[in-house]
């Protein structure tokens, strides 16, 4: 969660750590986190949430097969799917660097009270995973994020090689090893054997999972859960997973260092460039894909070992880098105009309970979606997902506001801060402080 740099200590003196003040906010960090939460919310509730990418895959093309969940898939893959999450590690990383700068402004360190952090985000997000939602996102952050630590004292150059060899390794190189590794150690067959052996394997593992969450016993989608995560946890599209998201949190790192988001104005020439670059290459990108991927629905393209298909799927990371750094400038760029600031604005009380709204989603659509709960797991097709995103979202919006203008966290954030920082942290604003951020509202 991202903080404002506060006032420089001064010399000689040191300032206790603690939690950020709202009237400390960077607004604009807040709503644009707001915003990503809610694509990360449509990503997670059409592919995970919804039980669609557990589903065979002729039952889940049939499923969207009509043509309002055409135009929908289309929509979802070329502007949603995996931009919004890059959009979330990015400010991951751009919150690293401003507690950096907050720890160095009292004359401290920042790695035992980071470490603390991450150890806390870390068992939520364990009990988060196994106990309501296999998709977590936060025993990752945690993991990934101890390794920023070793770029908290590196120059942006060496911050930027690294973001960069990431991304190319994780997303070009490290596929190409997969894709032709197993044929030059065990020949062509025997490697389009291994390939089919392991989507197999895979196939199983989902079913297996679908078949748990289907269940009416919450402790048995429980036991799918750890089931599945366990037997699923080796696999090399994991340490590229791990790997694309440290190299968004450098990218993060670096931004924050440059004060991109909290300093606009000085920034605006850097981020009109980053709108463009980003909606030219990522939409070109994203655009390619989604023509690839409906010209093989269609029949039209038969072989899936084409190298120019191979290229073009693998290129897909890179633009959802791209096309994530296009909606960050244009939402930057935008927020400096009062009409569009005060619209989106109105995100900002969800970015501040980005936590508590996280977990919050997921206790929701486990019990419309799972067995135990409306049971429509698998039975509903893109279309009315999103609706039900939306309507969701809308009623997060209304609840972050009702509860910020009483309380000074979300329930999630509160319990992390004050297991941080070893004391409850107080919660309720008082008659003076709520005027006060009606103010700076």
């Amino acid at each position: 969660m991202s903080e404002l740099t506060s006032p420089a200590a001064p010399a000689g003196s040191t300032i206790e750590a603690r939690p950020v003040a709202a009237s400390e906010r960077v607004t604009l960090l807040d709503a644009l986190r707001g915003f990503a939460l809610f694509g990360v919310f449509l990503s997670n509730a059409i592919t995970w949430f919804s039980g669609r990418t557990l589903l065979p895959r002729e039952q889940a093309q049939a499923q969207a097969a009509p043509l309002l969940e055409v135009i929908v898939n289309s929509v979802y893959q070329t502007l949603v799917n995996q931009k919004f999450i890059t959009i979330f590690s990015f400010l991951f990383g751009l919150g690293f660097s401003i507690q950096m700068s907050r720890a160095s402004a009292r004359g401290g360190s920042i790695v035992p009270l980071y470490s603390r952090r991450l150890f806390i985000l870390l068992c939520m997000g364990v009990v988060h995973l196994f106990g309501i939602w296999i998709g977590d996102i936060l025993h990752t952050y945690a993991m990934v994020g101890f390794l920023l630590l070793l770029f908290r004292a590196r120059s942006n150059k060496t911050v930027l090689v690294w973001a960069v060899a990431l991304m190319v390794g994780m997303s070009l190189l490290l596929p190409v090893l997969q894709r032709y590794g197993p044929v030059l150690l065990h020949g062509a067959d025997a490697a389009a054997e291994l390939a089919k052996a392991s989507q197999a394997e895979e196939a199983a593992h989902r079913a297996q999972l679908l078949t748990a969450l289907s269940s009416d016993s919450p402790l048995t989608g429980m036991a799918g859960r750890v089931t599945y995560y366990v037997d699923t946890f080796f696999r090399i599209n994991r340490i590229k997973w791990w790997g694309l998201i440290l190299a968004r949190f450098l990218f993060g790192l670096l931004a924050g260092r440059l004060l991109l988001l909290q300093d606009v104005e000085k920034n605006r020439p850097l981020l009109r460039r980053m709108l463009g670059w980003g909606f030219g290459v990522g939409g070109a990108i994203s655009i390619a894909g989604l023509v690839m991927t409906r010209m093989r629905a269609m029949g039209l393209l038969t072989s899936q070992d084409s190298v120019w298909q191979f290229i073009i799927n693998n290129l897909q990371e890179i633009g959802f880098l791209a096309l994530g750094a296009g909606y960050v400038a244009a939402f930057a760029l935008l927020f400096q105009r009062e009409r569009w600031q005060r619209m989106q604005g109105g995100l900002a009380p969800v970015g501040r309970m980005a936590l508590s709204q996280y977990l919050l989603q997921s206790v929701v659509s486990v019990c419309i979606y799972d067995g135990w709960g409306l049971g429509l797991i698998g039975k509903l097709p893109p279309s009315r997902v999103v609706a039900i995103c939306f309507v969701v979202f809308a009623a997060q919006v209304a609840l972050s506001h009702w509860w910020l203008a009483r309380f000074r966290f979300g329930p999630a954030e509160w319990l992390w801060r004050s297991l941080t920082y070893g004391r409850a942290q107080p919660m309720r604003l008082a008659a003076g402080e709520k005027a006060a951020d009606a103010a700076a509202s």
